[in-house]
């Protein structure tokens, strides 16, 4: 016997169990995919046209076919990821305009009506409505979502719905002194 042991593996001059080696570089060749790509969808039809009966070879309209629907997938799936695109470009000049149009209310009155849902201890829905007037400090777009930020008479902020805003009205004009 030569010494060498057919259950290891040397590479680059370090010694693997053979088992254990090829089970880490299988895990390392293989890759998540979720879909038939173009080159999967060619490699199987290449297979198929290689491994055809060559007595009885299958008619060429079927591959046709086969590729005119797979070519018709490709574009509908980019035609999805560009719709996407667009719906998102929209979402943000929907939030951009409505900042743009709350933002002419800094320093305007506003009145708003807050209502908190709840249950009581039996477990009932009850609603508590609380109305509030206050003076539009600026806007704020958290996650998403656009709030007009309003200070009531005792200086505390509030984060105001949109649509909560009930009314909206100039400050009044200081009085001038006619003399």
């Amino acid at each position: 016997m030569n010494g060498t042991n057919l259950n290891t593996v040397t590479v680059d001059g370090v010694k693997y169990d053979r088992a254990k080696y090829e089970a880490a570089q299988q895990g390392k060749n293989v890759r998540k995919n979720d879909s038939l790509g173009k080159d999967a969808f060619l490699q199987l039809l290449v297979t198929q046209l290689r491994h055809q009966d060559p007595l009885s070879p299958d008619d060429n309209t079927q591959y046709i076919a086969q590729l005119a629907q797979f070519s018709s997938l490709e574009q509908m799936t980019q035609m999805v990821k560009g719709f996407e695109n667009v719906s998102k470009l929209v979402s943000n000049i929907d939030s951009s305009v409505l900042v743009g149009s709350l933002s002419n209310m800094i320093g305007k009155n506003i009145q708003w009506t807050h209502v908190t849902k709840t249950k009581d201890a039996e477990g009932n829905p009850t609603t508590k409505s609380e109305t509030f007037a206050g003076n539009v400090r600026g806007i704020k777009v958290s996650k998403g979502k656009t709030t007009v930020v309003a200070q009531d008479a005792k200086g505390k902020l509030h984060d105001v719905d949109v649509s909560e805003i009930e009314a909206i009205a100039d400050p009044p004009k200081p009085k001038t002194s006619g003399t």
